[in-house]
């Protein structure tokens, strides 16, 4: 399955879904993490270094990488932007998508899925002078990843269980953001901690949770954890 994760920043995916990336490109699913922009500015880091950093995360995780150019800190809802997004959709034939959870207190995020949300739909559209053939995702989930404290009640839970060391290492590999900025020094022990916090809720030692806004179908009771 071609699987599309989109964030508005380098790192966002791997700080909410690394640990279920890693698990479904060990299962055989193409995985294109979409960053809608470079992240930059910020305090410790610059466009080459982000470019750097991000690359060896996608790598660390198996996962392919595409930066678009929308401009950080000011990530706003346009055609523009949307078609974007949906020409990679197309492109990438898409078949599921991951966008961040939508509440959220930074404006990016909130711009950001809002976008993706929306170029799903564009996706599908003929006659638009869009890169690649119509396609529109089955699947559309929401990963937690936002600036707000609030731990929303998840839709499922991914077992992530074997695959908390690539995460880890894909989110240290942004060590601009993760080690040289004392502030965001102690993330990558709260992601620990909210692992096995959310793997504690389905007998698993490590977890993620996601979000639908959307009926999930079911065609069997096997794969229930």
């Amino acid at each position: 399955m071609n699987i599309l994760v989109a964030g508005p920043h380098p790192d966002d995916q791997e700080l909410g879904m690394g640990g279920t990336i890693a698990r479904l490109v060990s299962q055989g699913h193409r995985v294109l993490l979409l960053d809608l922009t470079d992240g930059e500015p910020t305090p410790f880091g610059d466009r080459a270094t982000r470019a750097r950093e991000s690359a060896e995360a996608a790598r660390i995780l198996g996962a392919e990488r595409i930066t678009l150019d929308l401009p950080n800190r000011t990530v706003t809802h346009s055609i523009e932007a949307r078609h974007k997004v949906a020409s990679v959709i197309r492109t990438f034939r898409a078949e599921m998508i991951f966008v961040p959870y939508y509440e959220d207190a930074h404006p990016d995020h909130i711009a950001g899925t809002r976008i993706v949300e929306d170029a799903r739909f564009d996706a599908k559209l003929t006659n638009c002078g869009l890169a690649g053939e119509p396609i529109y995702p089955k699947w559309l989930f929401h990963y937690y990843a936002t600036h707000l404290r609030i731990v929303p009640q998840p839709s499922f839970v991914f077992d992530t269980t074997g695959f908390n060391e690539q995460k880890r290492n894909a989110v240290l590999a942004y060590r601009s953001q993760f080690v040289d900025n004392p502030g965001n020094r102690r993330v990558v022990d709260w992601l620990d901690a909210a692992g096995t916090y959310f793997g504690s809720r389905i007998g698993t030692a490590s977890a993620e949770p996601f979000f639908a806004r959307e009926p999930i179908g079911l065609t069997g009771l096997a794969s229930l954890a």
